[in-house]
């Protein structure tokens, strides 16, 4: 289903999710993102917010690409088109990785699951038509790429999550973060990870679009569960430092500028072979021009994307994502600015509405993250 609004030039096509009316009916403020109606709050962003760190929120992320790759040499062949050591990865674990351009600019990030007998692969669904066609023009003939539409995709988040979710599916207790598993839920086929997008431990959950209402009322039947929007997941993941692809990340902005080096494994930097291979193992060798930061606010004015951020009278960058952060009780924001601008402590202004806002360089995340990891981990 879909709502048509007419630009003067063309008709834009504005899809629902399987779970709209259910959105709705629990109260949800609809908007558009990424080309779908989401529910961007239902009871207020900051209780929300809240909630999730102190006990369970569900979030509907069914706009999210759920991409199957096949065929021999599936791994090695994705190897090609990202910088992570895919072939290494063993069944039932997963790999944030990045798509990268011919230059080394980021065009998706995106998580890969070892399936066994495939890949599971999640992207962002503002560019997931853009990233299928990227894959299909680069990856070989034999390798099979399915868009699995028929399947929704729930995120689980905040400390008490494990325990609403093991009532409907007890294996997940022994899972730890950036491992999934296979399961079986009123007869429907689920795969389940440990992982997600708010910095506390939690899970995301991929079912048949026919059972999204079901598991999402049992859920939030339990004490511990709440629907949460699109608001607090996006102030969530500003506290965890955790980067928006089409605000923080783009196709210009390679992995170091990005902060993102971590996502180069240890042997494709050895061995190269990945796109914009010479220019980002350059940044590594010798910094980057340019990185992303966190930056803690001075007063309770929020700083904007969008914002310019000065040194004296130069300006030197700008505001990729900011807002207030309820975790931390002040306005928080991440950016771009030079090298010699990105270590922690750093004094540099913002321009807010024609006034200089002060601002701190400072290490991400702000709030730690509460993965649950393997002991000694």
């Amino acid at each position: 289903m879909t709502d048509t609004e007419f630009t003067g030039e063309e008709a834009v096509a504005t899809a629902t999710l399987p779970l709209d009316a259910w959105h709705r009916a629990k109260g949800g403020r609809m908007v558009e993102f990424a080309g779908y109606w989401m529910p961007i709050q239902y009871e207020g962003i900051m209780a929300e917010h809240l909630w999730v760190r102190e006990s369970a929120g569900l979030f509907d992320v069914s706009h999210m690409g759920q991409l199957l790759l096949s065929g021999e040499g599936v791994a090695e062949a994705l190897e090609a088109l990202v910088p992570g050591d895919i072939s290494a990865l063993k069944p039932g674990r997963m790999r944030y990785s990045l798509l990268l351009n011919d230059e080394g600019g980021i065009l998706d990030d995106l998580m890969i699951t070892n399936e066994g007998d495939q890949l599971g692969i999640v992207v962002n669904g503002a560019v997931k038509w853009e990233d299928i066609g990227h894959l299909r023009e680069n990856l070989p003939d034999h390798i099979t790429l399915n868009h699995n539409e028929d399947y929704g995709l729930l995120a689980l988040q905040g400390p008490k999550a494990v325990d609403a979710l093991a009532r409907l599916i007890p294996d997940v207790a022994d899972l730890v973060f950036m491992q999934a598993i296979p399961a079986t839920w009123n007869g429907h086929t689920v795969g389940v990870s440990r992982s997600g997008y708010t910095g506390e431990d939690g899970f995301e959950i991929s079912l048949p679009n026919e059972a999204l209402t079901a598991f999402a009322d049992a859920l939030c039947a339990m004490e511990e569960v709440k629907p949460i929007g699109l608001g607090a997941r996006d102030s969530l993941r500003l506290e965890a430092g955790l980067p928006l692809y089409g605000h923080d990340l783009n196709d210009e902005i390679d992995p170091v500028e990005g902060d993102l080096a971590f996502a180069i494994s240890k042997r494709r930097r050895e061995e190269q072979g990945f796109p914009g291979a010479a220019r980002i193992l350059g940044h590594l060798e010798d910094g980057p021009p340019r990185r992303r930061v966190g930056l803690l606010i001075d007063g309770k004015l929020p700083v904007r994307e969008g914002a310019s951020l000065f040194d004296g009278e130069d300006q030197i960058g700008v505001v990729t994502s900011g807002g207030f952060a309820p975790s931390v009780g002040a306005p928080i924001a991440m950016g771009y600015v030079p090298r010699d601008h990105a270590v922690p402590g750093t004094a540099i202004a913002a321009e807010v509405r024609g006034k200089r806002v002060h601002c701190t360089v400072a290490a991400m995340p702000f709030v730690p993250h509460r993965y649950v990891r393997k002991k000694g981990a």
